[in-house]
């Protein structure tokens, strides 16, 4: 690389101004600036080089999170199903056992019930059926008693 006294020299001029100088040989200017720009140039190469390589690497390193996340995902979807199963399964079989509980304590309640419809219909059923032989004695009472006198008392058209 060139020093800075070298790049300001082109801008110094070659003579002073004023009758021709001697001739000598044309400086190939194209040649000095590759001359100068050639290790800049190749250390730019260098460094493109460097950050492809780091690009590449980059997308390598990204594409391989991107799978593990998308395996890791899937994991946790396929676990998170499993565990809604487990957890349905295990609603389910609670709200079974308190259904099944309520039914019990119901029929249990029924049962309950039902003994004491029973009880209370064997202590009333004595005074009921008195009662009714009672009334229906009391009918056929007053039936009879309403067919004696026509028994009594002959019609016309009987003799």
């Amino acid at each position: 690389m060139t020093g800075l006294r070298d790049f300001l020299t082109r801008f110094r001029p070659a003579a002073s101004p004023g009758r021709a100088a001697p001739s000598g040989v044309p400086a190939d200017r194209s040649a000095e600036l590759r001359a100068e720009l050639a290790p800049p140039l190749a250390l730019l190469e260098q460094a493109e080089s460097d950050a492809r390589t780091v690009r590449e690497q980059a997308d390598d390193a990204a594409a391989s999170l991107r799978h593990e996340a998308e395996r890791q995902a899937e994991a946790t979807v396929v676990a998170a199903r499993a565990e809604a199963r487990r957890v349905q399964a295990r609603t389910a079989e609670q709200v079974l056992r308190a259904a099944e509980g309520e039914a019990a304590a119901l029929l249990a309640e029924a049962e309950r019930e039902a003994v004491a419809v029973r009880d209370r219909a064997r202590s009333r059923t004595p005074a009921l059926a008195d009662r009714v032989l009672a009334l229906v004695l009391e009918d056929l009472a007053e039936e009879r008693e309403r067919q004696a006198p026509e028994r009594e008392h002959p019609r016309e058209g009987d003799l």
